[in-house]
């Protein structure tokens, strides 16, 4: 997150920040991002609160489980997803965010 704030802060495009591990987000959006990144690449498998499931619970998962996972506990949502409008990007890769955000976004000279 940190990396990824300060990438768009030093090319200058505004952003806002929504804290969903604070602040929550809706099954909606969660689902809309499912549909379109698939649940796979929303799911931080990594991450400590995964990590941290009993085996019944990471056996076997669904997009319908995985959503459910995601919605009730949004650590397990990987970060940050970066939404250009059209398009959404999930994790922080300098050349990827060099190559989505669009150059009228970012700041000129």
């Amino acid at each position: 997150m940190k990396k990824a704030r300060a990438w768009l802060d030093d090319h200058g495009v505004a952003y806002d920040f929504h804290d969903y591990k604070a602040a929550g987000i809706g099954k909606d959006k969660l689902k809309q991002w499912s549909d379109e990144l698939g649940w796979e690449t929303l799911l931080n498998r990594a991450g400590t609160t995964f990590k941290k499931l009993p085996d019944a619970d990471k056996d076997g998962l669904t997009e319908r489980k995985a959503l459910a996972l995601m919605a009730d506990q949004p650590s397990m949502i990987k970060r940050p997803v970066l939404d250009l409008g059209p398009k959404r990007v999930v994790g922080f890769k300098p050349d990827l965010y060099a190559k989505e955000v669009p150059a009228r976004a970012r700041k000129k000279g």
